[in-house]
């Protein structure tokens, strides 16, 4: 049992230079095949384009969910920053709509990640969702409780409901590409039913 806490408690080891290599080249190549084809894009095809196997990219991410939260860790440690700048906004209301739309803004950049953020929200274990829609969350539940605190939003909206709302936008932008105009309409509109009477 002493040997279990032991090991549970000790670092990871680091990488060492060849597997580090690889992992950067997977994310790079998993980075760009998502941008282009979409989060449903080929592990196969991303691991050879790596150049290295699919038991390499398995042995780096388990499965497509960890590829993904790790590709989307920049972006997500930037949409983390901007709600710590927004915090400080003197509109609280408004904060919060700027970062939704920050939200849609990166979820629409790659196809299918609204999607599969939506699917995960539920499960707190799957790695995305670890590594980016909890975090998110707990970023959005500040700047919710800022605009409801100001009076501007409802007192019975809560951040799990706004993010599933936000990730329904993002998809419905992704899926219409035309329509530049759509994310600030439809975010208009869900404010519009979220405002304090």
């Amino acid at each position: 049992m002493a040997i279990e806490t032991a090991t549970a408690q000790m670092p990871p080891r680091p990488m060492r230079a060849d597997a580090r290599r690889n992992y950067e080249r997977l994310l790079t190549e998993a980075r760009t095949a998502f941008t282009r084809h979409g989060t449903d894009a080929s592990l196969e095809d991303i691991a050879r384009r790596a150049g290295v196997g699919i038991g390499t990219l398995y042995r780096h991410f388990p499965n497509r969910t960890a590829l993904m939260g790790a590709v989307f860790q920049v972006e997500i440690c930037a949409l983390l920053e901007r709600s710590r700048e927004l915090a400080k906004e003197p509109r609280p209301c408004q904060a919060l709509i700027d970062w939704l739309r920050a939200i849609v803004d990166h979820a629409s950049t790659y196809r299918g990640l609204s999607r599969a953020l939506m699917a995960c929200s539920g499960d707190e274990t799957s790695a995305l969702s670890r590594g980016c829609g909890l975090p998110l969350r707990e970023a959005g539940s500040e700047l919710l409780a800022r605009a409801q605190q100001s009076g501007a939003v409802r007192s019975d909206v809560v951040i799990a409901d706004l993010m599933q709302l936000t990730n329904a936008i993002a998809l419905a932008v992704e899926q219409s590409p035309d329509d530049p105009e759509l994310a600030d309409r439809l975010l208009a509109l869900a404010f519009t039913g979220l405002k304090a009477r």
